[in-house]
């Protein structure tokens, strides 16, 4: 059984309220934090130097399971949190350009990823009359995926710091993470 929340929620923790389509009420929401915006005096690059690689599981509050705060790391999602070549191209900016020397890896339980198959793609082809220039990167093994992610990230070429690599899986659950053995 899937539950979501009926409304998106404002900076207050209150519903969004109002008419319209979900950007309408997202574009709302964003004046009221215009409003009150003040600029941080901060720039692009993160204060601990570090970036995290999640999915984009909607679950997941990265910021809140990880105790950050805005401007203290970058942060890249996609569906399953896999090292594709785009997060590579991320990281490699990251690090190259921005500082960031520590490169934090996180699956989660209960993945979407791990019901779909490479058919997915197949299935897409057929139905749009074009085959996807990516892969799905669907996965079974949680752990698996992980190490696997972990050795994409070692073993770049493009990246200069990858002595301080770890990968976990968070259990959407109970809130907790599960660091995964490299090996």
């Amino acid at each position: 059984m899937t539950i979501s929340a009926a409304a998106p929620h404002g900076s207050d923790g209150g519903a969004i309220a109002g008419e319209g389509t979900v950007t309408d009420r997202l574009v709302e929401a964003n004046e009221h934090y215009a409003d009150a915006f003040g600029d941080p005096g901060m720039d692009a690059r993160p204060v601990l130097h570090v970036a995290v690689v999640a999915c984009m599981d909607a679950r997941i509050d990265l910021h809140k399971a990880l105790g950050l705060r805005l401007g203290d790391c970058h942060t890249i999602r996609n569906a399953g949190g896999v090292v594709t070549d785009d997060v590579i191209r991320s990281l490699t900016i990251s690090q190259r350009a921005l500082g960031t020397r520590s490169v934090v890896l996180i699956h989660h339980t209960g993945c979407g990823m791990q019901t779909l198959t490479e058919d997915f793609r197949h299935e897409l082809e057929m139905e749009v009359g074009q085959r996807p220039s990516w892969a799905v990167e669907a996965f079974r093994d949680v752990d698996q995926d992980v190490r696997q992610s972990m050795r994409r990230v070692r073993t770049s070429p493009f990246l200069p710091h990858t002595d301080d690599v770890r990968g976990f899986v968070f259990d959407v659950t109970t809130g907790r993470l599960r660091e995964i053995d490299p090996a």
